[in-house]
């Protein structure tokens, strides 16, 4: 039992249940408030954090980001519809503006591929009939280019042997 409760110590599950000092048993047992992922940035909005110096009520720590867009940023912006010309767009602009912009280009241009992709492929198949009524084939291609080639070496070696 005791082995049990020091691999249970080990996982440090004291920071999710939570006695009062003298309680024993799972009755005292209570689960505090739900934890914050790792990782995950903390801010505040001009209140104390726990275990920090009080804040004065100026004092925030989240600020709004601001893109300064270059001239691709900007032409995706004309593009996507955002703005109607690039002398509209504003020297800054939230993130999350040319995230948008850039995602709707992105299914834009996939769009523009599966098209011309498409277009590839009923061009291919045109030319592969008219190619098939005429005769042509790629076996008949190469026995050609591989005839010539002989023919050039016969001659390559007609003339050295002269």
């Amino acid at each position: 039992m005791l082995a049990a409760l020091g691999g249970l110590r080990g996982l440090r599950l004291g920071r999710i249940f939570r006695r009062p000092p003298g309680a024993h048993g799972e009755a005292a047992t209570r689960p505090i408030a739900p934890l914050r992922p790792r990782g995950l940035p903390r801010y505040c909005s001009g209140r104390a954090a726990s275990g920090s110096e009080p804040q004065g009520p100026g004092k925030v720590h989240r600020v709004p980001a601001e893109y300064k867009p270059s001239q691709f940023d900007k032409k995706i912006l004309v593009w996507t519809g955002r703005f109607k010309a690039m002398e509209d767009i504003p020297p800054r602009i939230p993130p999350e503006m040319i995230d948008a912009a850039r995602n709707k280009a992105r299914v834009k241009a996939c769009y523009i591929m599966i098209g011309l992709t498409i277009i590839a492929c009923f061009a291919v198949i045109v030319s592969a009939k008219r190619a098939a009524e005429r005769h042509e084939s790629l076996t008949s291609w190469n026995l050609a280019k591989k005839a010539k080639w002989r023919e050039e070496a016969a001659l390559a070696a007609q003339a050295k042997a002269k």
